[in-house]
């Protein structure tokens, strides 16, 4: 594979959400990492290096919103997608402040994440040119 192929990491404490994430952006080419835990998903983003990270807000132990100030710390260039069952303005606003490519509530539907991640992709592979 070329070795522009973009690493992903998801972050949900549901481990089903990661276990439909995860071949579903595989299948368009992504190296997919998942973590049910913030903590470990934080310390893999500051020992390997992710283009995209996608997160939930509504975790256990450090929520999406400080995992996410956190990884933006660690790493400014990667874009974040945030996933949620509770969105509200509120939250939805506080993601863009911090620098979110896009939000998603939940539930979502697979292809709808894959359009996100393939204009994150897009927003990336430009930037690099």
């Amino acid at each position: 594979m070329s070795q522009n192929k973009l690493k992903i990491l998801v972050l949900d404490d549901e481990p089903i959400v990661c276990k439909r994430l995860q071949p579903a952006l595989e299948k368009l080419g992504f190296t997919v990492d998942t973590f049910t835990r913030s903590f470990e998903a934080l310390q893999a983003v500051e020992s390997s290096t992710y283009d995209i990270i996608i997160t939930d807000l509504k975790m256990e132990g450090m929520d999406g919103m400080r995992f996410l100030t956190e990884a933006k710390k660690i790493s400014p260039e990667v874009e974040v997608i945030v996933i949620t069952g509770f969105a509200t303005m509120e939250t939805a606003k506080e993601s863009f402040k911090k620098g979110v490519f896009d939000f998603i509530a939940k539930p979502f539907n697979l292809g709808e994440i894959q359009q996100v991640v393939q204009r994150a992709a897009a927003k990336i592979r430009e930037s690099r040119k």
